[in-house]
């Protein structure tokens, strides 16, 4: 009976990580790009408390998610279609949704996010997109954190009501190593030393934006 609960159970950790894995594809990243100009007919100003990357990081043995709030950005249009914009994230809101604001581990997961091993706001309190290219559904642009920029493309739904525009991409990953971000990687450390402490190089996002017509 015993083997045959465990079979179960990795059969069905199996089944989840494939239907991760379809949900939460990895983003095309590539060198920065260049921005060019575009011709817009209106542009959309993001409103901060309702645009955001929704973030979940992932160790060996659980994880965390949360929030970093757009604190100022701008979507170009010319007419349905979005051709360009640029967005600027606060890392100083980072917020580890799946604790609870007033737990004692909330200020302290917050304090290490915002600390050197992780995004040092000291130095990087902000991080920006700068849409390069909208080709269909798929949304490129230059993604800068920690001072590195990378070229990163993903799958958005893209609606405009009236004056009001709403981004909302597919959940993706991107390897957090190429932005600088390494604490507890196995890419720069032993894994096997690091053991349960081991946090994934894949972050899983979500981008959501909401503008209205400026």
């Amino acid at each position: 009976m015993k083997k045959l609960v465990l079979n179960l159970f990795t059969f069905a950790a199996i089944g989840l990580a494939v239907v991760s894995c379809k949900n939460e594809n990895k983003a095309e990243t590539s060198d920065a790009k260049e921005v060019k100009e575009v011709v817009a007919s209106a542009n959309y100003k993001a409103v901060p408390e309702s645009s955001m990357i929704m973030w979940r990081a992932n160790k060996v043995v659980g994880g965390h998610e949360g929030t970093i709030n757009v604190s100022e950005g701008v979507a170009k249009l010319e007419g349905d279609q979005l051709v360009g914009g640029n967005f600027v994230f606060d890392i100083n809101t980072i917020n580890p949704t799946d604790i609870p604001a007033d737990d004692e581990n909330h200020a302290k997961l917050t304090g290490h996010l915002k600390n050197a091993d992780f995004f040092d706001v000291e130095k990087h309190d902000t991080a920006t997109f700068e849409i390069t290219n909208v080709e269909g559904n798929n949304i490129s642009g230059n993604l800068t954190m920690k001072g590195i920029t990378k070229n990163v493309t993903f799958p958005a739904n893209i609606s405009v009501n009236g004056d009001e525009l709403n981004i909302t991409s597919d959940k993706f990953t991107i390897d957090r190593t190429e932005w600088g971000i390494e604490y507890n990687s196995g890419k720069v450390m032993d894994a096997a030393k690091l053991g349960d402490y081991l946090i994934k190089d894949d972050v899983v996002l979500q981008v959501k934006v909401k503008a209205d017509k400026a």
